[in-house]
């Protein structure tokens, strides 16, 4: 399968005739909790689940679908039934939001797979779910938050807090997702690397695009006989906007506002971002999973229309 990718700043630009896929009407929006997971239903169809195990070191989506259902996110380490899929970068979840460097300790890799690591098993951090705050389904949107300690090896650090807001319709399907850190236990310093932060691993890169900066950046392909794409938007309101993307050829995409030091190969800049005691920072993104290409799903005036909200 062959992914085609597009950048707010025209990386990778294949032109094709634009169709608007706006207009369409809402579909309702259905969140069902069992155990330690959220299954995720928009239209009737399955669309995604939303996974919290504590036995797992942090929480993710999997899988992602389309508005025709089919699978735009990689299985693995999920599942292991997919044939022909990579098996590389275990810690890399279908979609999470994680960082390589909080105080020192690497939330974004994981203690279960030391091989994928040049680090202890005590560097590494855990997101460890500790309560469901809201579950809410609607006739045009549905919503999820939950809130998660920060776990080191010595003990908590911070707390985080992840809100989504499902939508979609016959043709796309949108994720609204903010990402909240506190800082609960004294101060909390997200440390500059490109191991990082906000991430979707697809079905399948470019790479051009890693490092660059962005307001948003677009996957497309084909995907189980349906022409489809995945897009992430940085919010104009997040630190250090546009993002930087740490974007690999093997199919991850994800928004890193910290690796400044890495992606510029720069010396003197010092991407670190520092949480007083008491203090948050808060980031959000958007996920758009569309038919057709980047230009044909008009993605550039989708995210306008996500960056002109407060």
């Amino acid at each position: 399968m062959g992914f085609r990718i597009l950048t707010s700043a025209g990386a990778g630009i294949v032109l094709a005739p634009l169709l608007w896929l706006g207009g369409q009407s809402a579909q309702r929006v259905e969140l069902t909790r069992n155990g330690t997971h959220v299954d995720v239903q928009i239209g009737g169809r399955p669309f995604t689940t939303y996974s919290f195990d504590p036995s797992v070191a942090k929480p993710f989506f999997f899988p992602l679908r389309s508005a025709h259902d089919a699978i735009v996110t990689r299985g693995y380490p999920m599942t292991s039934a997919i044939a022909g899929e990579d098996r590389d970068e275990p810690h890399q979840r279908a979609m999470y939001f994680a960082h390589g460097d909080i105080n020192g300790f690497d939330f974004w890799g994981e203690a279960a797979f030391p091989a994928w690591s040049d680090h202890g098993a005590s560097t590494f951090g855990r997101t460890v779910f500790r309560s469901l705050d809201e579950i809410r389904n609607g006739d045009d949107a549905g919503t999820l938050q939950a809130t998660f300690d920060l776990v080191t090896p010595p003990g908590i650090i911070g707390e985080e807090t992840q809100t989504y807001r499902f939508s979609g319709d016959e043709r796309s399907r949108i994720i609204d997702c903010t990402f909240a850190i506190h800082a609960t236990r004294g101060p909390l310093t997200m440390g500059d690397t490109k191991e990082g932060t906000f991430a979707v691993r697809v079905a399948s890169g470019e790479k051009a695009v890693w490092g660059k900066r962005s307001n948003w950046v677009d996957y497309s392909g084909r995907v189980a006989g349906e022409d489809v794409g995945v897009a992430m938007f940085d919010h104009p309101q997040n630190e250090r906007t546009p993002a930087y993307w740490h974007a690999r050829a093997y199919g991850l995409l994800a928004a890193n506002p910290f690796g400044l030091k890495q992606f510029t190969g720069d010396r003197r800049q010092d991407g670190r971002y520092p949480i007083p005691a008491g203090g948050s920072l808060v980031l959000r993104y958007r996920v758009l999973i569309h038919r057709g290409t980047a230009l044909q799903a008009d993605v550039a005036d989708a995210y306008r229309q996500f960056a002109a909200q407060p």
